[in-house]
């Protein structure tokens, strides 16, 4: 039982190879790194140069663009979608459909509510309800 890989063509016409990741089988791109211990849904994409770190989920149809990541126990919700060079923070939730623009940053531990639109270069804070979710507020 071999590594079997699925190639693409991108929209600039390059090949990208992807490998179906052992936990979940979501596609991983070769030059992603994406932990064992982390969730790939089968129907979901994790693109080059991509990080998704430790116990972190992506669900079904989620995207993690290129150059992204998702922290330790974050959690990408029902095809959303994390843009290029964004970074979902440790214990953050992305809603489903959520859209995080390119170069954006989710603050850690914050909750991104359903059909949620996170501009480019925006920073999403998390609420005082989110930290004490997690044990980090009075």
């Amino acid at each position: 039982m071999g590594i079997h890989y699925v190639e693409f063509e991108d929209d600039a016409g390059v090949l990208r190879r992807y490998r179906k990741h052992p936990n979940g089988r979501g596609l991983v791109a070769t030059t992603a790194k994406v932990d064992p211990s982390a969730f790939v849904d089968p129907t979901a994409y994790v693109d080059p140069g991509a990080e998704v770190h430790q116990h972190a989920s992506i669900g079904p149809g989620g995207w993690v663009d290129r150059d992204a990541i998702v922290a330790e126990r974050a959690s990408v919700g029902v095809n959303a979608h994390v843009g290029r060079r964004a970074v979902v923070g440790r214990n953050a939730v992305l809603g489903p459909y959520v859209e995080v623009g390119e170069d954006a940053r989710i603050q850690n531990g914050a909750r991104v509510p359903r059909e949620q639109v996170v501009e480019a270069g925006a920073e999403y804070h998390a609420s005082g309800d989110d930290l004490r979710r997690l044990g980090l507020a009075a």
